[in-house]
């Protein structure tokens, strides 16, 4: 109930019009900036200081373990996707990096494929939509999951649906290996952050630029077609 108070104490604060034009991929900006402002907030206060002590508890090569295994546990949903997306040589890649990962690197935590050749690929259904030629819609800031599209939302519901964690039994070990997950998440973008404090002079608009560009790279595998000039 807090985090909801200070969500919506949030979004009411930033509904404030700023008096300056409006990126017209970013109609709902007052209300993005509010969310943004509340996960600032909880970056700050939670997120960040955990990520920190885990990274100065857990060693460097246990980090990449823990990393190595839950990176192998999507590789099979970005298999799919590649598949979808008519790559099919892609998905078989990632399908035989599931394999050996599973088996001779012990469940992922070492990852073999790599070191043989077989290249690690980022797909998700947002991406997949993207392919098949859904527009992006608005800009959404989403609470504590960071930037988002209205097609990445969606992609995301459908990449949560078939997260293989969600049927990990008792609550109590999958609710613990989401939390993992999200930790080492985060103490990953550490360094990122610490940029985006330094360079940035209005974090939200750079972050909601960087994020567009780089979906659109991710959509079009590093070749997005070039924009039309007005």
């Amino acid at each position: 109930m807090r985090l909801v108070a200070a969500l919506g104490f949030a979004i009411l604060a930033g509904c404030a019009s700023t008096g300056e034009e409006r990126d017209p991929r970013d109609p709902f900006e007052g209300f993005n900036r509010g969310v943004y402002k509340f996960n600032e907030t909880f970056d700050e206060y939670l997120a960040r200081p955990v990520a920190r002590t885990y990274v100065k508890v857990l060693h460097d090569e246990i980090r990449n373990r823990i990393a190595n295994f839950f990176s192998n546990l999507a590789d099979p949903f970005i298999g799919v996707n590649n598949v979808l997306q008519g790559k099919f040589e892609d998905g078989f890649n990632d399908f035989v990096r599931f394999a050996f990962n599973s088996t001779i690197g012990l469940l992922g935590i070492h990852d073999v494929a790599s070191d043989w050749g077989y290249e690690k690929h980022n797909e998700d259904f947002g991406q997949t939509f993207g392919r098949w030629g859904v527009g992006t819609g608005p800009y959404l800031m989403l609470p504590i999951l960071s930037s988002s599209t209205l097609r990445d939302t969606a992609g995301l519901a459908v990449d949560w649906t078939f997260d293989p964690l969600s049927d990990v039994r008792p609550i109590n070990l999958r609710n613990s290996l989401v939390v993992l997950r999200g930790v080492n998440l985060r103490a990953e973008l550490l360094d990122a952050s610490r940029l985006l404090e330094e360079a940035a002079l209005d974090k939200y608009v750079f972050q909601r630029d960087a994020y567009f560009q780089r979906r659109n790279s991710l959509v079009h595998d590093g070749r997005p077609p070039r924009e039309k000039l007005e």
